[in-house]
């Protein structure tokens, strides 16, 4: 009994049904994430450091993520990782990995989800990013 035709036929199912959940994944990404707004734009970003002290930045800007405003003004810098910028150190302080500390980006006190490269600005927005302690 030959079953080569049917293990072949298994494949191509396998290899379509894939590319179906990939494009469909795709679209489900492209609908849903947020919008940038494009234009002049003023932020603000508070920085809370370890010692407890804060330090307020504003800046005008026409960029659309914050990520590209940190590195624009040196504010922030880190390592690229599959996600954008991974923040490592925020106005000169760097994060102790070892001592599981890093920089948690918020928006109006809310966590966000994404990275500061994925994260879009609109006028008036306020971001925080605190060195925390602790995964």
């Amino acid at each position: 009994m030959n079953t080569k035709p049917n293990n072949q036929k298994k494949v191509v199912i396998a290899v379509v049904a894939l590319l179906v959940a990939v494009s469909a994944l795709f679209g489900v990404y492209r609908f849903t994430k947020a919008p940038t707004a494009a234009g002049a734009k003023n932020i603000t970003v508070e920085v809370f450091h370890r010692d407890g002290s804060l330090k307020s930045f504003d800046y005008d800007t026409e960029r659309e993520y914050l990520g590209q405003v940190l590195a624009d003004e040196g504010l922030a810098a880190g390592d690229e990782g599959p996600y954008g910028l991974f923040i490592t150190t925020v106005d000169g302080e760097t994060a102790d990995a070892d001592a599981e500390e890093w920089w948690c980006i918020t928006k109006d006190g809310t966590p966000l989800n994404t990275s500061a490269d994925q994260t879009p600005i609109a006028d008036g927005d306020k971001y925080e990013l605190t060195l925390t302690v602790g995964y």
